[in-house]
């Protein structure tokens, strides 16, 4: 858009804003260290990237927190629109491990392939992950930490808890062994071999589990979706239903459900019946962004077909080209 005086646009002025990971100069990068795949989730607000090394590192933005969320603040706050927005640092976990696989003698490596993030529910953050075979559903929420507080019972508050003559221990006097036994009578026993002082134990000091008002970060695996592949997962997409996603090798597309991980549906399959005729590979698939019955792939031939679930179960024939 020109200005108001009929002069030319103002030239775009590109320069990195924010920069993680900067190495310093001559030091060396290591493999796993090479990131691999990058995601934003939908509100652009958290930042996802994975790995050679099997690592995934979140990044969340800053610069909303501090001028506010709702219309009110955002009016009163004099923010300029050209400001970069600012991420910082959230927490990092390891996703996938090194594998091997024996029947095949295959070593599956850890890197990274994709990310996908999934619908928010209760301030906890969901996504995908997959390396060569295994895809992963991880859940990462803010908890509390439980710490254990010093041994606070104090004889005046043991009754019930740490007085064990409340506990129904009877008197019984020891009676005297014929090898010089003990025969003191101030002492109770429950047993032959466990003696307790006459009228209880005064106290007894039990550690406490005690909730802090600091949080941590802590990401959990909720599924595990293996065995589904023959070829190397190049890619997967989450539906708009927020129940199911796609994954995808060279070969074929597989439909999963989130919450069942022993069981996915194939509905793409190019694989001839014999491998020499076959003359393309898939090289990526997506589902439509709000249409959760269309999806769309890719193939080395540089097509993309374009699939609708409602027309049959088996997408050998895809609806568009």
């Amino acid at each position: 858009m020109n200005g108001g005086d009929g002069g030319p646009p103002p030239s775009l002025d590109w320069k990195f804003s924010q920069v993680f990971g900067e190495r310093t100069a001559g030091e060396e990068v290591q493999e796993v260290d090479i990131i691999s795949a990058i995601e934003f989730d939908r509100s652009g607000d958290h930042l996802a990237t994975g790995d050679r090394g099997g690592r995934v590192v979140l990044f969340e933005r800053t610069d909303k927190k501090e001028r506010g969320e709702n219309r009110k603040d955002l009016e009163k706050t004099d923010y300029s629109v050209s400001r970069h927005p600012e991420f910082r640092y959230k927490t990092e976990f390891q996703s996938h491990e090194p594998e091997f696989d024996y029947l095949k003698s295959l070593e599956i490596e850890e890197k990274i392939n994709k990310i996908r993030w999934c619908q928010t529910a209760n301030d906890a953050l969901f996504l995908l992950s997959t390396n060569d075979k295994t895809i992963k559903y991880w859940k990462v929420q803010e908890k509390k930490i439980k710490k254990v507080a010093d041994f606070s019972m104090e004889p005046s508050k043991a009754t019930g808890n740490g007085n064990v003559a409340s506990l129904g221990v009877t008197s019984i006097p020891k009676p005297l062994l014929a090898n010089g036994g003990y025969t003191d009578k101030s002492y109770t026993s429950l047993s032959n071999d466990l003696l307790f002082p006459q009228g209880g134990i005064p106290s007894l000091r039990l550690p406490v589990v005690v909730t802090c008002n600091e949080t941590s970060l802590v990401a959990r695996c909720r599924r595990v979706y293996a065995h589904a592949h023959d070829y190397h997962i190049n890619s997967i997409s989450n539906n708009s239903d927020g129940e199911t996603f796609i994954s995808a090798d060279d070969l074929r597309i597989n439909l999963w459900n989130l919450e069942i991980s022993n069981q996915s549906f194939n509905i793409v399959d190019v694989k001839p019946a014999n491998m020499e005729d076959l003359t393309e590979v898939i090289t990526s698939a997506e589902f439509h962004p709000t249409h959760c019955h269309t999806l769309a792939y890719s193939s080395s031939k540089g097509s993309i077909r374009l699939i609708d679930l409602r027309q049959s179960a088996l997408c050998d024939k895809h609806s568009k080209l």
